[in-house]
């Protein structure tokens, strides 16, 4: 099941992420939570699905200079690590690792 909370959780925790906002989103109990990442314009939204089924591809990639150092780190604080950190099967310069969040979604590390 999508938990939001336990969700936002896992960003702050595992991936340093601040909380942007964090507000009622009508009467349904869902919530509008945006997050950020240090150093990034981008803000990260969790989105309504149409069911609680995590995603089958890769739903977020995050570029990292330490991709080994942040997958060791992630692998440490108790995230599943799917890929061990490798050369992209589509760009051999680059080291690529797969984990998954803490709602079961595949997320890439790739380095820049």
């Amino acid at each position: 099941m999508f938990d939001q909370e336990r969700a936002k959780a896992f960003y702050v925790e595992h991936l340093h992420c601040t909380i942007a906002a964090d507000v009622p989103l009508g009467e349904s109990g869902w919530r509008w939570i945006e997050l950020k990442f240090a150093g990034a314009e981008t803000a990260l939204h969790f989105v309504r699905r149409g069911d609680d089924a995590p995603a089958a591809d890769p739903v977020l990639v995050l570029v990292d200079a330490d991709v080994a150092g942040t997958a060791a780190a992630l692998k440490a604080g108790g995230v599943e690590i799917i890929t061990e950190p490798q050369a992209a099967p589509y760009d051999p310069t680059k080291l690529v690792a797969e984990f998954r969040d803490s709602e079961g979604n595949r997320m890439v590390l790739s380095s820049p």
